[in-house]
């Protein structure tokens, strides 16, 4: 009777434990957007769009592929180099190795909740966009 309560009880705290990092930090992971920026930004991440925030700001991305997920930062009078995501492990994934087993593994790699950003705050510069409303100098009114 002992054997089959232990039996039981490890069933039990197998399947409570499994898919452990979707569980804990779930599909989506936030990144904080800094920089010197004196106007409000629009920012897009393949997960939703912030549309004039004033930063910093923290943003939802999707863990599904992080590598290489861009996140791009837009306002009327700067330009912004695009943020590049990378990844690296989150560290929730290690409780299925050893609670959760391969179906826990399985779920969290489905899911992605294995990977996390590798870098989860960026300090944007601001590049000034052209002024298109200068005026230009005009051929034949210059005095010779």
């Amino acid at each position: 009777m002992k054997q089959i309560r232990l039996f039981l009880s490890l069933i039990t705290c197998t399947l409570m434990f499994s898919s452990c990092a979707t569980l804990i930090t779930g599909t989506t992971s936030k990144v904080t957007i800094d920089g010197d920026v004196d106007e409000p930004v629009t920012i897009t991440t393949n997960f939703q769009t912030y549309e004039d925030v004033e930063l910093p700001q923290v943003v939802k991305i999707s863990r599904k592929a992080i590598d290489g997920q861009r996140i791009q930062i837009e306002s009327e009078h700067y330009k912004f180099k695009d943020v590049v995501l990378r990844k690296s492990i989150n560290g929730w994934a290690w409780g299925n190795i050893l609670f959760g087993g391969l179906i826990g593994l399985a779920i969290d790699m489905g899911t992605n909740a294995v990977s996390k950003p590798a870098i989860d705050s960026f300090n944007i510069k601001p590049i000034p966009k052209e002024n298109k409303e200068a005026p230009k100098e005009q051929i034949g009114d210059s005095d010779y």
